[in-house]
């Protein structure tokens, strides 16, 4: 990897932001806008009213200052990407990949995992569960476990799970790493607080990263915070390879950094 070109753990956004917590900043204007109206119906003389344009003015400036901020952190780009896995989603190949992708919990962080196996093995990233020995899954069908960490493989940041399951959903993996350049891939995760969303890129090439052994993919993807984990499936329906970082490249732009399955098998 070049000097001048800087690798992020899917550090996108800093912040997490659900759907809730989205509505309830617009709802919290609403409520801010509505009390300074009555204060200043309670306030008003008889004889000079408040003059009412004063207060829309008031009113549309909180609002727009809500959204500027929550624009801030949110990228068009960002918002986006909840049409495209709403798109895809209807597809009926996508919702079925979906059942097989889980959220990782921590006591400190949030991920993506998905089942490779009937009986409950999970693939993720190491740095998704680094430090724990446990960790919570969720099912898309609201089926929780607690997981156990057997392998980790740090030197390529991956991590296999174990729950004493059976009858599961799961993804089947790739033989073998195989792309050409431009070829479509799709991916789901939980990114920016979300669950399940469902997102497509193409694939660049190889790059090789300065502190790593091994080379990555990059992809032109809309990765963000919490895609880590990620399965990227080829049109196939394959599992290629888990996202696991983005990076800003001198020649693409911000890309999506994913480890090739082969590295899986390599360390089995």
């Amino acid at each position: 990897m070049d000097p001048n070109e800087k690798q992020h753990k899917d550090d996108w956004n800093d912040e997490e932001l659900s759907e809730e917590e989205f509505l309830e900043l617009v709802l919290e204007a609403q409520r801010e806008a509505l009390q300074k109206e009555a204060l200043e119906k309670k306030n008003a003389r008889p004889k000079r009213p408040f003059p009412k344009w004063i207060f829309y003015l008031m009113a549309s400036f909180l609002f727009v200052s809500t959204f500027a901020s929550i624009f801030q952190n949110y990228s068009i780009p960002a918002i986006e990407f909840i049409k495209t896995s709403a798109k895809l989603s209807a597809q009926e190949e996508i919702a079925d990949y979906k059942k097989s992708v889980l959220v990782i919990l921590t006591d400190d962080s949030k991920g993506t995992g998905f089942s490779i196996s009937s009986d409950g093995t999970i693939l993720t990233n190491y740095h998704v569960v680094e430090g724990n020995e446990t960790v919570t899954v969720g099912f898309p069908d609201d089926r929780r476990f607690r997981a156990k960490v057997i392998d980790t493989y740090p030197s390529v940041d991956l991590a296999v799970l174990e729950i004493n399951e059976e009858e599961l959903p799961f993804l089947e993996l790739a033989e073998r790493t195989t792309f050409e350049e431009g070829d479509p891939i799709y991916f789901i995760g939980n990114p920016l607080g979300f669950t399940g969303i469902a997102n497509e890129g193409t694939i660049i090439d190889y790059t090789q990263l300065s502190d790593w052994d091994v080379p990555v993919v990059m992809m032109k993807a809309p990765v963000y915070r919490g895609n880590s984990g990620s399965p990227v499936l080829n049109k196939d329906g394959k599992v290629i390879g888990v996202v696991f970082a983005t990076l800003d490249h001198d020649t693409h732009g911000r890309v999506g950094l994913f480890i090739p399955i082969d590295e899986y098998y390599n360390r089995k």
